[in-house]
């Protein structure tokens, strides 16, 4: 997964794969899911990204697989 921020036009990309696109759906005004051919989310767009996702105070965290 990669998350890139522009900020030249407030807009979030969060990538969850690199398989082509056959399907845009708009969620609202300012989000938008892209869907590959099986129907998985390959990424989502969000724009006016610093209001409407609150892009400044992202964070990150990795959680490990737990062994049993």
């Amino acid at each position: 997964m990669k998350i890139r921020y522009f900020s030249d036009t407030d807009t979030a990309l969060i990538e969850f794969s690199h398989t082509p696109v056959v399907e845009t759906r708009e969620i609202s005004e300012d989000l938008y899911i892209d869907i590959d051919s099986d129907g998985n989310v390959v990424s989502i767009t969000i724009e006016h990204a610093s209001e409407k996702a609150n892009i400044s105070e992202i964070t990150f965290l990795q959680m490990e697989k737990r062994t049993a």
